[in-house]
């Protein structure tokens, strides 16, 4: 018997055993972690528990964030991570508690997953930051719970973290080390990008630091994000040299972009998206108060009973409650339109891409026909970096795509590109835009998604990923 077929068998036996456990009453205790360099690394709960119900870990306590510098461990835990919560991954896995900072600059507490593939690589090992669109408004929908072998969140609407785990696999299949980020925070506070950033930059800070990963602070990093993982992406490039300039990050690619969220909720007004950006706007009220404020003020009741509806729901359910809604309708506001109040305006502009030029190479794709987030937000911010000599931007519209379809076309050339800037090769100079029928026909990339598919497959049957 080879030897990952006796630890498929190891690991069926203890969740057997777990879900004994569970049917007869028991719990696992998470202990509170302590803040040190590196944290001892607690075992795998057999049935984890969404972050609502283990605060232990996801919610330490302030004085145990406070004493920690931005990116440094709190706690550490084996996990089992799986496809859609019932197929276990042949990989190592982990979460890591650490300390970020919110919008105020106050310490919070985050989560993030960090996997290691099976087999030997170069030492440092490549790091891959993949940043999933979470996209949803509770804690249970996360990365982190989701991922896991026997979480709930894929049947309880939590779609996209499952589908996009494909694209961290296909890094692992490289043999590179993965971190994916709650890059949402610990009151998922969805669309806050500022935020998504800070976490983002913080979690690979944490990952370069823990030493079962093998990847040292000199390893090169890479950044990728689709939709919601590109608006934390895309801000984590911008603050990058501002917050954490230590960070050997080498490359960065986003597709379906939103850098300007009112141009988004324009665009969604009254549309079938519609229900999927109020969540955006609920997301923000928990992360700017003076928004939260406003937004409390001049709700009407159909808002107010949407803002509780959708309060505990992962993307699939809030995005699909009450499509078509008038967003705009929902408020009262003294200068007619709302998004002309000031203090929609100001969110509006701390939330706004494009305001710094990354300092890495960056490639960008979008869909020209993407029904959610507009191509023209996309053209302005890649216009306003490249106004700049020092940027370095790729930028592909892809005309026989929408949304969806966009990830599936493009991500494949993405990650290829992204693996030639890991490898060293240098990206091309200054900026180029370019116009294509579909990126999946671009050298080289449907052999490269055959292969992430293939390899995709067999580790459904248990062959270790990477080896």
């Amino acid at each position: 018997m080879t030897e990952w077929k006796s630890r498929v068998l190891r690991r069926t036996a203890a969740v057997i055993v777990g879900m004994s456990a569970v049917l007869a009453g028991t719990t696992t205790a998470v202990a509170e972690p302590e803040p040190s360099a590196q944290p001892t690394i607690q075992g795998a709960a057999p049935v984890p528990l969404p972050p609502e119900f283990d605060a232990a870990f996801y919610n330490p306590p302030a004085e145990a964030v406070a004493n920690t510098q931005p990116g440094g461990l709190i706690a550490i835990r084996q996990v089992n991570v799986a496809n859609f919560g019932i197929i276990p991954l042949n990989v190592d896995a982990w979460q890591v508690s650490y300390r970020s900072n919110n919008t105020a600059g106050q310490p919070i507490p985050a989560v993030a997953t960090v996997l290691k593939p099976r087999g030997a690589a170069p030492e440092p090992r490549k790091l891959l930051s993949v940043q999933i669109a979470e996209d949803s408004l509770a804690g249970y929908c996360a990365p982190s719970y989701a991922l896991q072998f026997l979480s709930v969140a894929s049947f309880a609407g939590q779609i996209v973290a499952p589908a996009e785990f494909i694209f961290a696999q296909a890094a692992l299949q490289q043999g590179w080390a993965v971190v994916i980020p709650d890059h949402q925070g610990p009151n998922s506070a969805y669309a806050a990008g500022p935020l998504a950033g800070r976490i983002t930059l913080d979690g690979i800070r944490a990952a370069t630091s823990f030493e079962p990963l093998g990847v040292g602070t000199s390893a090169p990093v890479g950044m990728y994000g689709y939709s919601g993982g590109a608006l934390a992406t895309q801000h984590a490039a911008e603050l990058k040299q501002s917050y954490a300039p230590e960070l050997n990050v080498v490359a960065a690619a986003t597709g379906g972009n939103g850098p300007d969220l009112g141009a988004a909720l324009d665009m969604a007004n009254g549309q079938a998206t519609a229900g999927l950006v109020l969540a955006a706007v609920i997301g923000l009220t928990r992360e700017y108060p003076y928004f939260a404020e406003y937004i409390d003020r001049s709700i009407d009741p159909l808002g107010r009973a949407l803002i509780t509806a959708k309060g505990p729901l992962c993307v699939q359910y809030q995005s699909m409650l009450l499509p078509f809604v008038d967003l705009k309708g929902l408020l009262w506001s003294s200068a007619g339109d709302p998004m002309r109040h000031p203090a929609v305006q100001q969110v509006m502009e701390e939330t706004r891409l494009g305001k710094t030029v990354p300092d890495m190479p960056m490639f960008v794709w979008h869909s020209r026909w993407d029904e959610i987030l507009p191509l023209g937000s996309a053209n302005q911010m890649v216009d306003s970096y490249c106004a700049d000599p020092r940027a370095n931007v790729q930028y592909t519209r892809d005309w026989a795509s929408e949304h969806i379809v966009a990830e599936v076309s493009g991500g494949p050339a993405a990650l290829l590109w992204l693996r030639d800037r890991l490898n060293g090769v240098p990206a091309q100079q200054g900026c180029s835009t370019t116009d294509v029928s579909s990126m999946a026909a671009a050298p080289g990339v449907l052999p490269y998604a055959g292969s992430i598919l293939g390899e995709t497959v067999m580790s459904l049957f248990g062959k270790p990923i990477g080896s």
